[in-house]
């Protein structure tokens, strides 16, 4: 926009346009703001992240040590730290997380990898979201937990029987999620990519995922979390090691120390979870880190 100082009856003013301002407008015109990045500092932003679990941690103490909370209702946290010692003294705990980590890291491969390319088929295609979306709706709508007693009479209750269950549990965000992110891909930018000689499986990778990576990365980090429900409900059942295996023995001989101390182990694994979901788009999408308002 052009400005240009003119005189109007012997007062100065600023030509824009076909406009004119007066010159007493002019000088209450503010400079504009800093529109750059002003990053928090790390050990205050790391103070932010930890402070209100610090102070449930610490609430949760006053009341066990000063007698509020009762011990059979909720685990004093040197019951449960004193589990924990337990734990790592056996081993169990290392085998158990390796237990629990290897069932939730196949079933999310398997239930992501077929609900990305689900996704991505019916938001690209027409004929791929007649035949594709109707079925996975009416999956979307039946709680996966309502299909423990089918898939236990097809798969029993062995490994397979645990995989698939957390595979169904994945497949269905992630299929939403990736869905919506191709459908609002802008329609430029692939009438582009075609003029380029794009097409195909090619256009897929190179231009829409790409461009939906947002909504898959954040269907990822839901698959994550709700892998975490099929996996307690999958090791409650025929499982002889494993975290829900362990919050069943908890609840047999109840032990409340190892309730809490699983539901704690839970929490860490979703905030592990959500860490590695941070990296992975600081990494893919650099540029969203400039559109948070600090």
């Amino acid at each position: 926009m052009t400005v240009e100082r003119v005189h109007i009856s012997g007062d100065v003013g600023v030509r824009s346009g076909p406009g004119v301002l007066p010159a007493a407008e002019v000088s209450d015109l503010e400079a504009p703001r800093y529109l750059g990045v002003r990053r928090r500092p790390p050990a205050l932003s790391g103070g932010l992240r930890i402070g209100v679990p610090l102070l449930l941690l610490v609430g949760w103490w006053y009341g066990s040590s000063s007698g509020r909370i009762p011990p059979d209702v909720l685990a004093a946290p040197s019951s449960v730290f004193d589990a924990l010692r337990e734990l790592i003294a056996t081993g169990q705990l290392v085998d158990y997380l390796l237990a629990s980590a290897q069932r939730a890291g196949l079933g999310v491969l398997v239930g992501g990898g077929i609900g990305l390319v689900l996704g991505v088929a019916a938001g690209i295609s027409a004929l791929g979201e007649e035949l594709v979306d109707p079925t996975m709706q009416m999956m979307r709508a039946v709680p996966f937990l309502a299909l423990v007693p089918l898939f236990i009479s097809w798969f029993g209750v062995g490994e397979t029987f645990k995989i698939v269950l957390i595979a169904v549990s994945a497949a269905v965000p992630m299929y939403a999620y990736t869905y919506l992110g191709v459908r609002n891909v802008d329609r430029k930018v692939v009438e582009a990519a075609r003029g380029f000689g794009l097409g195909g499986h090619r256009l897929a990778i190179g231009v829409i995922i790409p461009s939906a990576l947002p909504n898959i990365l954040m269907a990822l980090r839901i698959c994550l979390s709700v892998s975490l429900t099929g996996l307690i409900a999958a090791e409650q059942i025929g499982a002889i090691e494993g975290i829900g295996y362990l919050v069943t023995l908890a609840q047999q001989y109840f032990r409340p120390d190892y309730m809490v101390l699983c539901i704690l182990i839970y929490a860490v694994l979703g905030l592990v979870f959500d860490g590695v979901i941070r990296l992975l788009e600081r990494l893919a999408m650099p540029w969203r880190r400039h559109l948070v308002a600090r």
